[in-house]
């Protein structure tokens, strides 16, 4: 099957239009906002922002960390929205959480699930899970893990509530 391009995905937009965009407006703001070279200088600051732009997209390795960079930070908060709604489900408006400890334990649980649900989505199940679950040892590492925790858990609420007699 063909892969079809959009006009969005088109060199023009990806190799100079995004990336000249992106550093213009972040200089032109962080310009306006310090007022580097005073009040009311827009024209100014809107033509250093433009030349420095220019250069910075026929410069062919800093445009290539900033495009990884903005690619790692889409994909994190994308990560972290999702850990937020979840979030948002478990703790909203119609449950109250009070016990700091169930709290912590929800956070746990929120992360570890986001955590096997972007491993999942980057195909990295495959081996990762395997090796962890379907190993001739991880029916009894996982048992004894589980239990270890319970345990864990069980003494951290006898220790919690001794301490607070």
């Amino acid at each position: 099957m063909a892969v079809q391009e959009t006009i969005l995905q088109s060199w023009i937009f990806t190799k100079f239009a995004f990336p000249f965009l992106l550093i213009f407006f972040i200089l032109f703001g962080i310009m306006e906002r310090t007022k580097v070279f005073g009040e009311g200088k827009k024209q100014l600051h809107a033509f250093i922002s433009f030349v420095i732009a220019l250069i910075f997209v026929g410069v062919v390795y800093p445009k290539l960390v900033v495009e990884n960079l903005i690619l790692f930070l889409t994909v994190a908060i994308v990560v972290v929205f999702v850990a937020l709604i979840l979030w948002g489900f478990i703790s909203g408006s119609e449950v109250k959480i009070e016990s700091p400890g169930i709290k912590k334990a929800v956070a746990g649980i929120v992360i570890i699930a986001v955590a096997i649900a972007t491993l999942w989505a980057l195909g990295v199940e495959g081996s990762f899970f395997d090796f962890l679950f379907r190993q001739s040892w991880s029916g009894t590492f996982w048992t004894n893990a589980a239990f270890i925790i319970v345990v864990i858990i069980a003494l951290a609420v006898m220790v919690g509530k001794s301490n607070s007699k």
